[in-house]
């Protein structure tokens, strides 16, 4: 699906993605729409990076202002479900290590620039109002502010096919959680509700059902009352925590290595998890 982005100085498509502008907030809402299962597909990789290349451009081109920049979901139930595991299994198949190195590059690329929120002066909120499942999951990690609703799931099941997270799901939960929770929660391969994350520290600010939106404005409004003080805790974090591409593509490097290990009766699970997704969106 292609949206178009309707601006003063914007005006492009981006598949598997629907865009948005709020004059108001000066926010850029994002909303991934990937087809035919909701997942980081190639096609929403390079749509993520084409925007988020053409918003610094506008930025300092002097043409519209951004402050904030939301993730979220174009699919009901679901923020994101990961990887794309019939690209993870038809590579392995073939023993491609580029195809599985070239794929998980562009992940650590979207996530390194929701991180550190483009090089910019703007902050990254991401919106979790469905299921947020192992790359869905980092995804939703490597925003400034993580937002999600009650009765949100959450976790990284990769370990169920003999995997790990590998695009930076040990970064950000160790600094957010420790690396004690978060060498449990990759290892353990249990979904989390929003309410459990959110007294784990991994989320926060929790939001009732049906109102993750409303939420995210008034964080906006929150913020832009004290804009100083909020940018300045941004930088703060940033600092105190940094988190160096170098380090996602090394982790991301050891992910691929030990993806071309899995057996075939790892693959045999991954296609069945595989399976399952075609089930719930066939049609």
């Amino acid at each position: 699906m292609a949206v178009k982005n309707k601006g003063k100085s914007m005006d492009k498509t981006y598949p598997h993605m629907q865009v948005a502008y709020d004059p108001q907030h000066k926010a850029a809402w994002v909303a991934m729409a990937a087809q035919p299962v909701p997942c980081f597909t190639q096609t929403l990789l390079h749509s993520l990076l084409a925007y988020f290349s053409d918003v610094r451009a506008e930025i300092d081109s002097g043409g519209r202002e951004y402050r904030y920049i939301v993730g979220t979901s174009g699919v009901p139930g679901v923020y994101n479900l990961g990887g794309d595991l019939r690209l993870f299994a038809q590579a392995i198949v073939r023993r491609d290590r580029d195809t599985l190195m070239a794929y998980a590059a562009d992940c650590i690329k979207v996530l390194y620039e929701v991180m550190t929120h483009l090089d910019r002066e703007l902050t990254t909120i991401n919106l979790v109002e469905g299921d947020a499942l192992g790359g869905g999951f980092e995804g939703a990690l490597a925003g400034n502010v993580l937002i999600a609703e009650k009765g949100a799931r959450m976790g990284l099941p990769e370990v169920l096919f003999n995997l790990f997270p590998g695009m930076g799901a040990y970064s950000m939960l160790s600094r957010k959680a420790g690396g004690s929770v978060a060498e449990k929660m990759m290892m353990g391969g249990e979904i989390y509700t929003a309410e459990q994350l959110y007294e784990m520290g991994v989320v926060d600010i929790l939001a009732e059902k049906g109102e993750g939106r409303q939420e995210v404005l008034r964080y906006i409004e929150r913020a832009e009352k004290s804009p100083n003080s909020y940018r300045a805790m941004r930088r703060v974090k940033d600092y105190c925590n940094p988190v160096s591409y170098q380090e996602l593509l090394d982790i991301t490097t050891i992910w691929v290595d030990a993806a071309l290990n899995l057996t075939e009766r790892d693959l045999q699970v991954m296609s069945h998890l595989l399976h399952k997704q075609g089930n719930k969106f066939a049609g």
